[in-house]
């Protein structure tokens, strides 16, 4: 069986719809929390795959948050082996920050609520973020900060606000900075967990939940077919690099 290591820095803000795909595909999955977790002394090998997921923290407040210095050390002995590594939100940030790029506050503000994104010009027709560009399909956004692309790594997804929504490094890496996994009924807990910041920004709760019932059910879907497609697509990678 293989196993799925996730570190999480909220507790509601798990694997959504990702965790009954990687269920269903023979994983096993160990969540851990990053805040009381000692992040130095796991293998940073040992999971088959490896899941940092999001958080409302910023990667350059290390000295506030020093386990974020642990994760990016965890992620950068991760990706020099070309390891199956995922990150969402503030996991993309801390994949950039391992990378070398730089991780700064959104000069566009705080990019919140449901909105398309779409493949950057000249995106290869093998971007596995391909089912979530259907028309009429809006991902969830949340966050503040944004990053520079890595040196080597592979632009896959932009929106209106922010150029950079995600990236891949090889076939071994993925980072989302929106929520692909997000589902409408797991977010009610993230109304509340995010209850100040959602109040600071402005933004209604009432529309954010009825916009959440509208997109996340197709979402879900074609979510689905992305997160299976790029399992298949990394792990027959990752055979064939440790084969040779």
């Amino acid at each position: 069986m293989k196993t799925a290591l996730v570190i999480t820095h909220v507790s509601f803000e798990d694997l959504g719809s990702l965790d009954a795909v990687l269920r269903q595909a023979g994983f096993h999955i160990d969540y851990r929390d990053a805040i009381t977790t000692d992040l130095n002394s796991l293998d940073p090998h040992a999971p088959d795959l490896l899941v940092v997921l999001g958080g409302p923290i910023g990667v350059y407040e290390q000295a506030s948050y020093p386990f974020l210095t642990a994760e990016i050390t965890l992620l950068r002995e991760r990706l020099v082996r070309q390891q199956p590594t995922l990150g969402i939100c503030l996991g993309a940030q801390l994949m950039a920050a391992a990378l070398g790029a730089q991780v700064y506050p959104g000069p566009s503000g705080k990019e919140i609520g449901w909105m398309p994104v779409f493949a950057p010009d000249g995106a290869a027709a093998d971007n596995p973020l391909q089912p979530l560009f259907q028309p009429g399909l809006q991902v969830l956004h949340w966050h503040g900060d944004t990053f520079d692309l890595p040196a080597g790594a592979r632009l896959l997804a932009s929106s209106a606000l922010y150029p950079h929504q995600a990236f891949a490094v090889g076939q071994h890496a993925l980072a989302l900075q929106f929520h692909p996994e997000a589902q409408a009924q797991s977010l009610r807990r993230w109304y509340v967990g995010h209850a100040c910041e959602l109040s600071q920004a402005g933004i209604s709760v009432a529309a954010l939940r009825e916009q959440s019932a509208h997109y996340a059910p197709l979402l879900e879907k074609q979510a689905a077919l992305m997160w299976q497609q790029w399992l298949v697509t990394t792990f027959a990678s990752s055979d064939e690099t440790r084969s040779r």
